[in-house]
């Protein structure tokens, strides 16, 4: 299907620097999220979203002793390219997003993780989600926290 989704609950440092073949995009539930991600460091707070690109090197782990609890999903990048009828894949500059629209978008794959979801749920899924990628392409943040 080229679309995996998890839940991962954290308390320290959760993994060293990595790279995915896929885009990692999704929303931290509780806690503060850490994470370096192009040069700097990173804080997602509850209900904000998180966008990283594919190859893209990034460690992480929980901001406070409380941990860290986010869902995500690993969206392979041609699930993009086909619904984007050849253009370019959207490059969001900041990897912590704060758009409940994007939130909620996210929430309808990654809120039903034991249901299987369906051809058509995907493929109207990856089409939402292209939207909001190319509304945030280029544009900074107005929220996301860097140190």
């Amino acid at each position: 299907m080229g679309l995996e989704r998890i839940e991962a609950r954290f308390h320290g440092n959760a993994f060293e620097p990595h790279r995915h073949d896929t885009y990692a995009i999704g929303v931290t539930l509780q806690g503060v999220q850490r994470f370096h991600y192009r040069g700097a460091l990173q804080h997602s707070l509850p209900g904000q979203a998180i966008v990283l690109h594919p190859d893209e090197l990034h460690d992480g782990g929980a901001g406070t002793e409380d941990g860290l609890r986010y869902r995500i999903l690993y969206l392979e990048p041609s699930l993009l390219l086909d619904c984007l009828g050849g253009e370019a894949l959207p490059f969001v500059r900041d990897a912590v997003v704060t758009d409940p629209a994007l939130r909620d978008t996210l929430f309808s794959a990654l809120a039903p993780l034991d249901e299987e979801l369906g051809d058509l749920f995907v493929a109207d899924f990856v089409a939402q989600l292209a939207q909001h990628l190319r509304r945030h392409a280029g544009k900074p943040a107005k929220s996301a926290s860097k140190t």
